[in-house]
C-alpha cells in the first residue's frame, strides 16, 4: 500500500475543512478563503494532525468565529438532483488538483488560494454535472486551459 505524504494529507484535511466551512456558512470557496486569511489557512495547514483528531464541527465553528464568516446564499447541496459528495470527497479533488498545479509543498498555500478562487470550483461545485468526479488529469487540462474541454 502506497502512503500519501504527510503534507498532501495535511493539504486535503485544509481543503476538506474549507469546503465544510463553505458548505455550512453557504459561502464561495473564494470568499472563505478570503475571510480565513493566508495566515489562517497557513496555520490549519500546519495544524492539520491536530485538527484532524478534534470534531470538523468544532474547528469549523472556531474559525467562523475568528474569520467572521457571515452566513451566505451560495447553496451546492439543496439543488443536488443526485448522491451528495462528501466534503473529505470534494476536499479530495481540491487537494489532488492543487498538487498537480504546483507540486512544491512550500507553495501548497498560495497554490490553494488561487485555485480555490478560480473559475473552475464553480464547475466542481455543480453536483448535478460530472466535474466533480472526472479523471483528475481531465480537471487539471480544463484549469490549465482556462475552460471545460
Amino acid at each position: 500500500m502506497v502512503r500519501e505524504p504527510q503534507k498532501e494529507n495535511d493539504l486535503f484535511y485544509v481543503c476538506s475543512l474549507i469546503e465544510y466551512i463553505a458548505r455550512k456558512t453557504k459561502n464561495t470557496k473564494k470568499i472563505v478563503v478570503e475571510k480565513l486569511e493566508k495566515d489562517n489557512i497557513k496555520k490549519i495547514y500546519e495544524l492539520a494532525e491536530v485538527y484532524h483528531c478534534e470534531n470538523i464541527e468544532k474547528v469549523s465553528d472556531e474559525f467562523i468565529e475568528s474569520a467572521n464568516i457571515k452566513n451566505g446564499k451560495y447553496d451546492t447541496v439543496s439543488s443536488c438532483e443526485y448522491n451528495i459528495p462528501t466534503y473529505w470527497d470534494i476536499g479530495k479533488v481540491y487537494k489532488r488538483l492543487i498538487v498537480m498545479v504546483n507540486n512544491n509543498e512550500e507553495k501548497y498555500i498560495e497554490t490553494l488560494i488561487e485555485v480555490l478562487s478560480s473559475w473552475i470550483i464553480e464547475k466542481i461545485d455543480n453536483y448535478n454535472s460530472s466535474m466533480y468526479y472526472e479523471n483528475p488529469d481531465y480537471i487539471y487540462q480544463c484549469y490549465i486551459e482556462g475552460k471545460v474541454l
